[in-house]
């Protein structure tokens, strides 16, 4: 009775609100389809919110090294309080000039924000710096974050955001920092937050919009994307976080979002084995054939291998379509240069451009993280290779003036791991080189990658610190560089948690417990005996 109601009296509310739109904007058609669904989706959601229950208690996964990792070695322990003095600097600053602000500007000395958090302040940089301060110890900064947190973090604010984005910074800090200390503010805000980009996967493929305002729930794509199409690094990047918010909550609903996105790709089609980096959520065909390890591809291939590794190696699934795609990305876009250097290079219309990003050097990390496990008895292979691009993209940092790495690099003629175009020689505080120096030190204790971090270290301490915190720099072959006057959060999330964690004992964080995601956010191992996924068939 009061359900048909409700539903004639939605239906004429649509038929007016059909009609202004109209006049107002002359939609497309599908843009008007896509409205009424998400409204639809709302009605159902808001239905159920009647009798949502509190969150299930959940037993924690036992957490293990989550502080201290002290090295013995007095030389080391001073290169760590040197990155912890230099997180301190980026937090106070920020705390003094940006609090609240998702950024921090630390010339200009005020917040900044970019378009992928919409044009509002949510605070992006406490969030994403909480687990850091926490592992360094910096309880009372952590603290600080928290209350904010608690009091300001405001997810019903009328923003267009990217959920790529905000699912690895936002949803995957707060879960870090509720893992990590226990604080019950941090999950509830992560299943709030969670609740609110749930809309985004209202397409008709269920591959979710590239964005979506948090307070109506509508979505859509990046407007230069390959014809309206979705990005692999972003509908394939939500997997950690989603299974841990199943877990959480005990509602399958997020666990079945992801797994219906990779159901859909292992169906799809895959010219030479690789994954294009764009998709259509309306048809559920792919966009242009463009191939990268880099940006647009990158974090999708990493969230197949720690899937894996998350599932206490249960999900074989994940961790064969991760081999697969490997095996084709070895032999289609990775070659040696003439002086000798591995590169990952970019699959454009056909044929290989000779060009690897500062994001792909996150791939050197990678493949040493997937060795063992790895087919045929390849675990040596795969360490091997991820040295080689270590090596690589400790050249293209040796290789400039500054000793930090251009954007992006290339590999033609007389020229190796150098940037050739000016709008990429910029350095922006990005942590995917150290990330990998860490991983390749965890694995093999190779002193190099403790030496290598020191010099990135020194290098940042130098050229981009500036009185009100850290900027990334123009161009790192001039002597004298501008600013970009940016201190990005994921310089404290990332940067110099990678840093701490390569001069700290193995002890902290170790990586049978907790695996990283791909904004360096530590979550635990789920073992099967403490998980509400065990009914499910991935997870058998």
């Amino acid at each position: 009775e009061e359900e048909e109601r409700l539903r004639n009296k939605i239906r004429a509310d649509h038929e007016k609100a059909l009609e202004e739109a109209k006049e107002k904007l002359k939609k497309s058609r599908d843009e008007i389809q896509a409205e009424i669904q998400t409204e639809k989706n709302k009605v159902v959601q808001e239905l159920k919110k009647k009798d949502s229950k509190p969150l299930p208690p959940v037993p924690l996964p036992n957490l293990i090294g989550i502080n201290s990792g002290e090295p013995a070695d007095p030389d080391i322990r001073e290169k760590r309080n040197k990155v912890k003095e230099m997180m301190k600097h980026a937090w106070d600053n920020y705390r003094q000039y940006g609090w609240g602000h998702n950024e921090l500007k630390p010339i200009a000395r005020k917040g900044h924000s970019t378009n992928i958090f919409g044009n509002s302040q949510m605070g992006a940089t406490i969030v994403d710096a909480l687990d850091t301060l926490y592992i360094m110890g910096l309880h009372d900064e952590f603290r600080e974050g928290q209350e904010w947190i608690d009091k300001n973090l405001d997810f019903s604010v009328n923003s267009e955001v990217s959920v790529f984005e905000v699912n690895i910074r936002f949803i995957g800090g707060l879960l870090a920092a509720y893992y990590l200390s226990g604080q019950e503010v941090f999950k509830i805000k992560a299943v709030q937050l969670a609740g609110k980009l749930l809309p985004a996967f209202n397409t008709p493929t269920g591959i979710p919009w590239a964005m979506v305002n948090l307070k109506s729930g509508v979505g859509r794509n990046w407007g230069w994307a390959s014809a309206g199409s979705s990005i692999l690094a972003e509908f394939g990047t939500l997997h950690m976080e989603f299974v841990h918010l199943s877990y959480l909550t005990g509602d399958p609903v997020y666990y079945n979002k992801v797994m219906h996105i990779r159901k859909l790709l292992q169906k799809m089609d895959r010219p030479n084995g690789l994954y294009p980096n764009y998709l259509n959520p309306r048809t559920g065909r792919w966009g242009q054939h463009h191939t990268s390890v880099g940006g647009l591809g990158d974090s999708f291939y990493e969230y197949l291998l720690k899937a894996w590794l998350m599932s206490d190696k249960m999900d074989t699934e994940a961790r064969k379509m991760y081999d697969d795609a490997i095996e084709a990305i070895e032999k289609h876009l990775i070659r040696k240069s003439n002086g000798g250097l591995t590169f990952i290079g970019e699959w454009k219309n056909g044929h290989l451009e000779r060009k690897m990003g500062h994001l792909t050097c996150f791939a050197g990390g990678m493949f040493a993280l997937g060795a063992d496990g790895s087919r045929d008895d390849k675990a040596g292979h795969y360490l091997q290779l991820g040295a080689e691009i270590a090596h690589t993209c400790h050249e293209s940092y040796d290789r400039t003036t500054l000793k930090l790495g251009p954007e992006a690099f290339k590999f033609d003629g007389g020229v190796e791991a150098v940037a050739v175009r000016q709008n990429e020689k910029y350095y922006i505080l990005r942590p995917e080189v150290i990330e990998t120096y860490w991983y390749m030190w965890r694995f093999t204790h190779d002193p190099k990658y403790r030496q290598w971090g020191w010099e990135a270290t020194q290098a940042i301490d130098k050229y981009c610190r500036v009185s009100g915190g850290f900027s990334g720099v123009k161009d790192v072959y001039s002597s004298s560089p501008t600013y970009d006057d940016v201190q990005q959060s994921f310089f404290l999330a990332e940067t110099l948690k990678y840093l701490y964690l390569l001069f700290s004992n193995d002890d902290l964080l170790p990586l049978d417990n907790w695996v990283f995601n791909t904004e360096a956010h530590p979550l635990p191992v789920l073992h099967l005996a403490n998980t509400t996924l065990s009914g499910n068939p991935a997870y058998r």
